[in-house]
Parts: C-alpha cells; sequence; structure tokens
C-alpha cells in the first residue's frame, strides 16, 4: 500500500509483515467457494440425517455422499488441511450401511471441522486488517508537519493559511 501526499508524491508504504512460518490464508484454502458450497451442503444434509428416519437405501446414498464430499473438500485445500481432513475422518465400510447414529456423527464432526477451519480463516484475516491498520498508523505519525490523513485515506494540508 503506497500513501501519497497532496501534492501526489509517495510518502511511504506499508506492507503486512511476513511471517515464514504461517502460511497465507489463500494458500491454506486453495478453493474457498468450493469448500464453502460443500460446506453448506454438508451443514443442510446434517439436518435433513437429524429430521427423519433413513431407510437402508438412504443410508447406503448418504454414505457415497459424505465420501465424495470429503474427496471434493480435499481438493480445495492445501496438503496440511488435507492431510488433518484425512486423519479426523474415518470412512465407512462398503459391507454394511452405515446406522443413521453413524451417519450423524459422521456429518456433524465434518461440519465441526469445516465450521473450526471457517473461524481459523475469519481469525487470520482479521489478524491481517489489524497489522494492516497498525501500520498504517505507524505511517500516519510520520507523515510531515502540515498534513493530516482522514479514516478514508485522503491525504489533505491543513488550512493554516491565510485566506486571499
Amino acid at each position: 500500500m503506497v500513501v501519497v501526499g497532496p501534492d501526489g508524491s509517495p510518502l511511504g508504504t506499508a506492507k503486512i509483515p511476513d511471517n515464514p512460518d504461517a502460511e497465507s490464508v489463500g494458500d491454506m484454502v486453495e478453493q474457498p467457494a468450493k469448500v464453502m458450497r460443500i460446506g453448506t451442503m454438508i451443514k443442510q444434509l446434517l439436518e435433513e440425517v437429524r429430521a427423519a428416519p433413513l431407510d437402508d437405501a438412504s443410508r447406503a446414498r448418504l454414505r457415497e455422499i459424505h465420501k465424495r464430499s470429503i474427496a471434493e473438500l480435499e481438493d480445495g485445500l492445501a496438503p496440511e488441511l488435507r492431510e488433518e481432513l484425512e486423519r479426523l475422518s474415518l470412512p465407512f465400510t462398503e459391507e454394511h450401511t452405515p446406522s443413521d447414529a453413524e451417519l450423524r456423527i459422521a456429518q456433524a464432526q465434518l461440519v465441526g471441522w469445516l465450521e473450526g477451519l471457517f473461524h481459523g480463516i475469519q481469525t487470520a484475516l482479521f489478524a491481517q486488517q489489524m497489522a494492516a491498520r497498525v501500520q498504517l498508523e505507524q505511517m500516519r505519525r510520520g507523515l510531515p508537519p502540515g498534513t493530516k490523513a482522514d479514516d478514508g485515506l485522503n491525504l489533505r494540508t491543513s488550512e493554516t493559511g491565510q485566506y486571499l
């Protein structure tokens, strides 16, 4: 970000500090729209599973949807999150159809993991915004005398001269 003075000349720049140990939010969720869509679908499925008893065909179908949803989610995540999801989500066996309770638990676990992921993303974005705000305030303190910066980042000279 570049802060420009009243005459159009640059006064300084701000950069969000890089943390070499942390990945950016964009790197952790490679396809955020896809992850959000699948997360919303999974949450809706959990509500459906809770609302009504399921027959064998429904449970078999939900088992397959659950399996495909995880595969699609993994496609939109960074390798670290993909590995975490694989460790936490236990696959259903093909030999037997899961019970209503097993499906509810698996869906609730996945919804909980996704909500944690979304909260983590929100927290990271908030931290980035706060870091940018701190840097902007530091730059504002370093402005030359007679220059003010308002909240919209428009720089203007103070009205100290005589009116002709």
